[in-house]
């Protein structure tokens, strides 16, 4: 047995018939004597369990002062680090929870399941935080837990996480603002933050962030000399074309199955039309939609319609270089659909439309857009 074994066994037996005094300055100078020594790990271990069972006979001051020293020592035990972090008092568990790189994430994840929101908001201050911890603070935190987080760029969140946080943000202005300005936050649920939040939350972000609010309006914007592509909609076919899926859809005959059939035909007139029509939105947004190298706004379209995937796929194709997509990129962009939600693409729908005041669609028909009435 190594001298520090020898010592730390004789230690441990003194810890019962010490008084509290003794403890105490056993406590310190076993705490001194791990950090400035150099252990190998089954010594730091035996450390820990000696600091540990010497840590329950002090008071809270002392635990509190003792979770400040080791909260920062790089080879702190494991075993004394846990019993700290679940401590009861915050004072204790605050500054390993905190700083304490020793914490795993499943320990993080239990502490903020089991302890209270002091606990979850000293977490949410981590110099990092991994996914599966934010998804836990953004669910169980308040609102203290759920703004610090936000504002906290070492945490990583994920596409769950950041849309319970947009549902969490309705009403909340400062919370809005917070996720507008991530730098991580992905362009498809800025865009729903966007379509919820308030009218000063918009002013602003547009002037923090003018490259992601000028994208989103850029997806809505007229382009000039509207319905002039180079597939010539104002051609002849094109009006012949209007007339026909205009009567679809007075006569209730519009629907996906019409969509998907026309975008597997490769009639483009006849989806561009359509889509118009169910989105209420004006044919060149539909048209540049479609033809979007980065699709996201097709998908957001297709799941707003409620389209299976086998629709939204011949609408990529549709609108893809010589109707050509990689077998990657086609997985790539279904796992993205996947992750869409019909109700949060819908508010980002009628974001859309109100960029158009509504008035700019294909108005020779007074029908309500489908998606509306279902």
């Amino acid at each position: 047995m190594s001298e520090a074994s020898s010592f730390l066994q004789e230690l441990d037996e003194a810890v019962s018939r010490g008084t509290p005094e003794s403890r105490s300055r056993a406590l310190w100078h076993t705490t001194n004597l791990m950090i400035a020594g150099r252990y190998s790990d089954d010594e730091i271990w035996t450390f820990g369990e000696v600091i540990g069972r010497l840590a329950d006979e002090i008071e809270v001051v002392a635990r509190t002062e003792l979770a400040k020293r080791l909260a920062r020592f790089d080879r702190a035990p494991v075993n004394i680090i846990h019993k700290l972090a679940f401590d009861d008092s915050i004072e204790v568990a605050g500054p390993v929870l905190q700083e304490s790189e020793r914490l795993e994430a499943y320990a993080l994840v239990a502490n903020a399941c089991t302890k209270g929101q002091t606990h979850m908001l000293a977490i949410s201050k981590r110099k990092s935080i991994e996914e599966r911890v934010t998804d836990v603070l953004v669910t169980r935190g308040n609102k203290e837990v759920v703004n610090s987080v936000a504002n906290n760029s070492g945490a990583r969140f994920s596409e769950s996480g950041f849309l319970h946080m947009i549902q969490r943000a309705e009403g909340d202005s400062i919370l809005a603002e917070k996720l507008g300005l991530r730098e991580d936050i992905p362009r498809h649920i800025f865009q729903q933050l966007i379509a919820k939040a308030s009218d000063d939350v918009k002013k602003r972000l547009q002037q923090e962030r003018p490259a992601m609010v000028d994208h989103i309006q850029s997806s809505v914007s007229d382009v000039t000399g509207a319905l002039q592509s180079k597939f010539g909609p104002v051609s002849r076919g094109y009006f012949v074309a209007k007339r026909l899926v205009a009567t679809q859809h007075r006569e209730g005959n519009l629907n996906e199955n019409s969509i998907s059939g026309y975008a597997q035909a490769h009639r483009l007139e006849e989806v561009t039309i359509g889509l118009s029509l169910l989105c209420s939105l004006p044919s060149d947004v539909i048209e540049r939609a479609l033809f979007d190298k980065n699709r996201e706004t097709l998908l957001i379209l297709a799941k707003s319609l409620d389209f299976s995937w086998a629709t939204t796929m011949a609408l990529l194709f549709l609108g893809a270089k010589d109707h050509r997509i990689t077998a990657k990129d086609l997985k790539d962009t279904e796992t993205e659909f996947g992750r869409l939600n019909v109700e949060t693409s819908r508010t980002v729908l009628e974001f859309y439309q109100s960029r158009k005041n509504g008035g700019d669609a294909d108005s020779d028909t007074e029908r309500k857009p489908a998606l509306m009435m279902q």
